[in-house]
């Protein structure tokens, strides 16, 4: 879903009053999991001419706050007017995450506020333009994220690989806790026949390569990273059960 959604930036065409954007500041997390990005958004309210003359704009600028976590498959974005935000107070929120009962859904959430404090005498005017446009964008910006999946998808582009912790020194870092019946992303189900194996590792936590490729010869980096979160999740689930100490 981000992939279609990253797509209207730095402009839309299918967004008329979306004029331009431009990025202020961007920050990501040392692993990557976490990318924060802040635009400044220009936008050609559709307004009458002689309430932009009297206001003395032509466009209006808004303040974008993007978080995207790779880790836990949410999106979260927050907007605040920079214009005018002396007289008057728009917020507004949206979330995109992964549906709790089936993970190939997206949940998408928007919320919003208005608080007009004085307009030059045109409070009530600015108001019902301001709803309007939000009530028109709630509309639009559905078939938008449907029209950029349906590119992706013309580019051959049907499936994104999820996030999985970098390599750090030839040792994997351990990625979130999921559960595992069968195999998993790769790694094969014969391998997993004997779980507390995969448990009674080196007192560190850490898994070294002569040891995967003893157990489970050679794999590739995806198979690594998802045998280290599989082991996670096998000390979660049989906690006190099973031994941590490895006997050669």
């Amino acid at each position: 879903m981000f992939q279609a959604y990253a797509r209207r930036f730095p402009k839309c065409p299918l967004i008329p009053v979306f004029v331009d954007s431009e990025i202020l500041n961007q920050s990501e997390s040392k692993d990557g999991s976490v990318v924060v990005t802040e635009r400044r958004c220009t936008i050609d309210i559709e307004a009458p001419r002689l309430l932009k003359r009297i206001a003395g704009v032509e466009y209006l600028y808004f303040i974008q706050k993007n978080t995207l976590n790779r880790r836990d498959r949410t999106l979260h974005i927050e907007v605040h007017n920079e214009t005018f935000s002396s007289r008057v107070i728009v917020r507004e929120c949206c979330s995109y995450m992964a549906h709790p009962e089936n993970e190939d859904w997206t949940c998408f959430e928007q919320t919003a506020s208005l608080d007009m404090k004085s307009f030059f005498g045109f409070e009530s005017t600015a108001e019902k333009i301001a709803m309007k446009q939000y009530a028109s964008s709630i509309k639009k910006g559905k078939e938008i994220i449907e029209y950029h999946l349906r590119e992706l998808e013309g580019e051959g582009v049907t499936y994104i690989p999820r996030w999985v912790p970098p390599v750090e020194g030839g040792l994997l870092s351990a990625g979130r806790a999921v559960p595992v019946s069968g195999a998993i992303d790769g790694l094969p189900a014969k391998d997993l026949a004997n779980p507390t194996e995969l448990m009674a590792c080196p007192a560190d936590g850490k898994l070294d390569a002569d040891y995967i490729r003893r157990y489970l010869g050679d794999l590739t980096p995806l198979q690594e990273s998802c045998l280290i979160r599989l082991r996670q999740w096998l000390q979660e689930t049989h906690k006190g059960k099973v031994t941590q100490t490895r006997a050669d």
